[in-house]
Order: C-alpha cells, then sequence, then structure tokens
C-alpha cells in the first residue's frame, strides 16, 4: 500500500465503519483513474453513506456534491471508451441524459452499457462538478434499468437548442445552434477502437469570434458558410469547442445570400480583451491582449524538449518516455499588465526571436559564453522589460493559472498621452484630485 495514501484510508475506516481492505480497494480504483486524492475520499464517503436509499430527482433539480440520486431520462448521445488501469482493460460509457427539466452529461464508470435514445431509470446516482460542468456519475453500486419507451419524450421535445453567436457560446452549453464561416482546417487520422478514421480538425467564426471545431464531414471546405444545428459543445483546457458529430445537422449556405458571412468580415485581427476579463474566464479562444511587460520568468531562452511529446525536459529526461535525445528549442516566458490584472504569456522560438532580436543560436553562443543560463534571462530582461506589447492567442487555466500562448505578438504605437488621459478618467471616476 502506498504510504502517502495509508492515513487517508485510515480515516476513511473510522468515518465509514468499513474495513480497511474496502475502503483501500475503493479510494485505490478512483486514484487509479487520476481523480484527485480530496476528490476520490469525497466520492467514497458519498458512495457509502447512500445506502438509506435514493431520491427520484429531475435534472433540473440536480447541483454538485449530491448522493443517492434516481434519475428518469433518454440518453440523448453517448461515446464508448477503453481504458487501461493497472494494466487491465476497462469500458467506460459518457454522453448525455436529458428530461423534460433539463441535460446533463453523465459518466458510468463500472461498464453498466447504454445506447443512444435509450429510456433509462438511472438508481444510486452521485454529481459532482468535471471539466466545469455538472456531471452524473454511474458507479458500482449504480444500477440502470430500461424505461418502456413512452414513458419519456423523444429526443427532440427535449432539447430546445437556442442559436448563439460564438461569443455567446460558453461551456455550460451541451448543444448548440450556429451559423459561421470556415477560417482554417486540416485533416487528421485517429484509431477509435478497432477502426483508423480521418476527421477535420479547425476554426470556425463570426462577427463576434472564434473556436475551435472537429468534425467527421469531408465535404467542407475553408471559406464555407455552414449553419449546424444541435452540434454537441466539448470542453479543452477550459475552452468549448464545437464538435459537428452525427447528431448535428449541417448545411453549406449559398454564398450568394444577402447578409452571408465573408472571410474578410471575420478573419480580422479580434479587439484587444482587459486582461481582468481573460483572467475571470476558464479560457479564451483567439483572445488579444495589450500591456507593459513587468517581468520576465525563470525558463526562458534555451530549453530542450521531447521528441515524442514535446514537453520541456531536465537532463534529458521526459517524465512520460524517460531518457530521450532532447530538442532544442527556446522560449520567453513573460508576465504584462495593462492596470486590471497580470498576466502570464509564453512566446515560442519564432516569436522569441522577432521580440528579442536575437536568433537562437546567438543565445546558445551567449550561453557557451558565459557558461550560465541567468545571464540570458537577465540579458531578456533588459532588452524587453517596460516594454508596450500586444500578443494573440488562447488562455487557458493551468495549474499554475492564467496562460496565454501566443501565436503572434508585436509592438504597438505607444499612444502614452491617450493612456494617461485614460487613467486619469478612471482616477477621476473614483474621487481623486490631481493636478495635471
Amino acid at each position: 500500500m502506498n504510504e502517502k495514501i495509508a492515513p487517508h484510508i485510515e480515516e476513511l475506516t473510522r468515518a465509514l465503519g468499513i474495513s480497511r481492505n474496502q475502503a483501500q480497494k475503493e479510494l485505490e480504483i478512483l486514484l487509479n483513474y487520476r481523480v484527485p486524492l480530496d476528490e476520490a475520499k469525497r466520492t467514497v464517503i458519498r458512495k457509502f453513506r447512500s445506502s438509506s436509499g435514493s431520491t427520484l430527482k429531475n435534472i433540473g433539480e440536480l447541483s454538485p456534491g449530491l448522493s443517492g440520486i434516481d434519475i428518469k431520462g433518454r440518453i440523448i448521445n453517448v461515446k464508448q471508451k477503453n481504458v487501461n488501469v493497472k494494466g487491465k482493460r476497462s469500458v467506460i460509457y459518457s454522453g448525455v441524459i436529458a428530461d423534460r427539466t433539463g441535460a446533463c452529461s453523465f459518466t458510468s464508470w463500472d461498464g453498466h452499457p447504454l445506447n443512444k435514445g435509450d429510456a433509462v431509470h438511472l438508481n444510486n446516482t452521485l454529481t459532482r462538478i468535471w471539466n466545469n460542468r455538472l456531471e452524473i456519475n454511474i458507479g458500482k453500486l449504480s444500477s440502470i434499468n430500461l424505461l418502456p419507451d413512452n414513458l419519456i419524450p423523444p429526443v427532440e421535445d427535449l432539447l430546445e437548442i437556442l442559436e448563439k453567436k460564438i461569443r455567446d457560446i460558453d461551456i455550460s452549453d451541451l448543444f448548440v445552434t450556429s451559423t459561421v464561416i470556415i477560417l482554417k482546417m486540416y485533416h487528421r487520422n485517429i484509431k477509435e477502437g478497432d477502426r483508423e478514421m480521418t476527421i477535420i480538425e479547425g476554426v470556425i467564426g463570426d462577427e463576434t469570434g472564434k473556436l475551435p471545431f472537429i468534425s467527421r464531414m469531408m465535404d467542407v471546405d475553408i471559406g464555407n458558410v455552414i449553419r449546424f444545428e444541435n452540434a454537441s459543445v466539448e470542453v479543452f483546457k477550459g475552452l468549448p469547442s464545437i464538435n459537428l458529430d452525427e447528431n448535428a445537422e449541417v448545411e453549406i449556405l449559398d454564398p450568394r445570400l444577402d447578409g452571408i458571412l465573408t472571410f474578410e468580415s471575420v478573419s480580422g485581427v479580434p479587439e484587444p480583451t482587459k486582461i481582468a476579463d481573460i483572467l475571470n474566464k476558464n479560457g479564451v479562444f483567439d483572445a488579444v491582449a495589450i500591456g507593459n511587460i513587468i517581468s520576465v520568468r525563470p525558463g526562458s531562452g534555451i530549453i530542450n524538449r521531447c521528441p515524442e511529446c514535446n514537453r520541456v525536459i531536465l537532463k534529458n529526461t521526459c517524465r512520460s518516455h524517460g531518457v530521450v535525445d532532447g530538442i532544442k528549442d527556446m522560449r520567453i516566458k513573460i508576465i504584462i499588465d495593462d492596470g486590471t490584472g497580470p498576466l502570464l504569456v509564453m512566446l515560442d522560438r519564432d516569436i522569441s526571436e522577432t521580440v528579442y532580436g536575437r536568433s537562437m543560436h546567438e543565445v546558445g553562443e551567449m550561453v557557451k559564453r558565459t557558461m550560465s543560463h541567468d545571464q540570458v534571462v537577465e540579458d531578456v530582461k533588459n532588452v524587453l522589460i517596460g516594454k508596450y506589447i500586444a500578443v494573440r492567442g488562447n488562455a487557458s487555466r493551468t495549474d499554475f493559472g492564467m496562460i496565454l500562448v501566443a501565436d503572434s505578438a508585436w509592438f504597438p504605437e505607444d499612444d502614452l498621452c491617450g493612456r494617461i488621459e485614460r487613467i486619469y478618467e478612471k482616477l477621476s471616476l473614483l474621487g481623486a484630485k490631481l493636478d495635471v
């Protein structure tokens, strides 16, 4: 037994009145699925304290942290996934269930088979937050019973999908309808079970913003204006992503229609976003932030990456692939501030060379000459700190806070007088008296 979890097993044993072996088994199952320790403990506690009976609830009444919940609804969509835990192959099912009061994501961890369109009664389930969404957990002590089909309304009566602009699509949405233009796309081969297939990934947008998408449709191209209905919204790194799967209805619109979106009207640079607004979200796709560079972080300069997964490695050792021959790369980590908050920005090699003014070769020669990576960081600080910079890219929340990975960066014309006037106006609103 792992000594790190031994105190937690003792705690569960005392709190629940179960055997050490039972507590250890239940906790390790969740930890093997990479559930965080605190969440795993709460799940075990809810599971064993739910033995007093289940409560039937509508989906619209659900909230995080419930246990012993019964739900009647219809399976809107479902995916089967094979996972390996300690060399043992297991099958889990995830998807969406709905009733007349709403829809909710679910995951069945114990191999309970489910099919799209099934009318079901879920017994003794749990609820939690996963990927910033409410989710129903169907576990080992849960059961699933099929209901007569006429007891649950059909799918089309359960889901009222409102049409939304891109900027209004949120990670809380399960399905969405919208009209967009395809801005970027590329094909990627994936393996789904024993089958190999080709999918399309890319970027869609309208006059309000842009989002990533994935599709199995092969007859679309860059510049096509499409209207999709009932597309599922997935979450990756805190960002919504549109999945044009077999459940979505997709129509390619005639480009000659009045008021149709055009590539030129959508593909421009977005308006800058206040850093405070970025920090208040779980992620922002294709954001522009402008501010002064107030810090250059350690880890800037020459780095080595794993040739397999592209992670940064130390001493030629990757945490996923062991000892590897690292590939040299360059990056700069900066913090910018616009007066509303600080934002960590990652600059890749090309952008770093441009804003710093030195190539990776020149930086490498500096390291050889000074025998120190710290000297590079100090030189980057001397060049960059205080400069007014604009960055564009995707921002996502990580264990280290919000990070924007820049796709481009530039030094805009610094309207210093205008910035001072705006600061003065803000201070005036706060009642400050200044002599200017």
